[in-house]
């Protein structure tokens, strides 16, 4: 790397939080990761009254910039690389790559009726990109909202990503995405519909009424509820003739 050229910056929240500068892991304060989660999770400056205000909700105004000016002034060499501070608002470098970014693109790429999924966004690395949680295990209030909102985003795509790999054979692979979003929410009615389709479209009559009898045991058990015809339509006809 030349002297002029800045290392490789990467901010990773998809399964927890990780900066690696250069390629390295990097360890810094947990007032850090607030900072750089934040902000990233924008994606865009953030003005610095609503970075305090976000971070330090419970304190008055005066008090929660003061804290986000200590904050800013502790930070690590690697946090001075990942944002920029300005004297109004605070930004990502552009440098920095960020994972839920790129994740988030992926979902809404594979869900838009207008594009059909290929390469790339047609993959088991798809698959694995809308598998994992944001940030988990911290409940701040910013993060409980964007974690549930990413939550959503990616069980609908990996909903239609099963039913794209049925379109081109890959019965495996949507087999592979249904089955992560059943686990992932598992009293999610199209997510086992997504599932069992798959299993009928590889012709596994079989694991397709499984599928349906383990949701509809579950939904009894858990809610007292019965599937609507989106899930039980799929297999009426199987159910007639193994009662037969």
């Amino acid at each position: 790397m030349g002297s002029g050229e800045r290392p490789a910056l990467r901010v990773d929240l998809l399964g927890g939080f990780r900066l690696l500068v250069g390629g390295e892991q990097v360890t810094v304060s947990g007032g850090t990761e607030r900072l750089v989660s934040f902000t990233a999770l924008c994606g865009q400056g953030v003005p610095r009254t609503l970075l305090a205000g976000t971070l330090w909700p419970d304190r008055p105004e005066r008090r929660a910039q003061a804290s986000l000016r200590s904050a800013l002034a502790r930070l690590e060499a690697a946090g001075r690389q990942v944002l920029d501070i300005g004297s109004t608002e605070v930004r990502l470098s552009p440098a920095a790559g960020v994972d839920i970014g790129e994740a988030r693109a992926l979902a809404r790429r594979v869900l838009d009726p207008g594009e059909r999924p290929a390469g790339a966004d047609l993959s088991a690395a798809a698959v694995e990109a809308l598998s994992v949680d944001l940030l988990p295990g911290w409940y701040d209030d910013w993060v409980v909202r964007e974690a549930e909102e990413w939550h959503q985003l990616r069980l609908h795509a990996l909903e239609a990503l099963a039913d794209d790999f049925v379109e081109v054979g890959r019965f495996a692979d949507a087999v592979a995405a249904a089955g992560t979003a059943v686990r992932a929410e598992p009293l999610r009615e199209s997510a086992h519909a997504a599932l069992i389709r798959a299993h009928l479209a590889e012709g596994n009559q079989a694991e397709a009424l499984r599928v349906f009898e383990r949701y509809e045991r579950l939904l009894s058990c858990e809610l007292g509820l019965r599937p609507t015809p989106l899930v039980s339509d799929l297999v009426a006809g199987l159910r007639a003739v193994a009662q037969r």
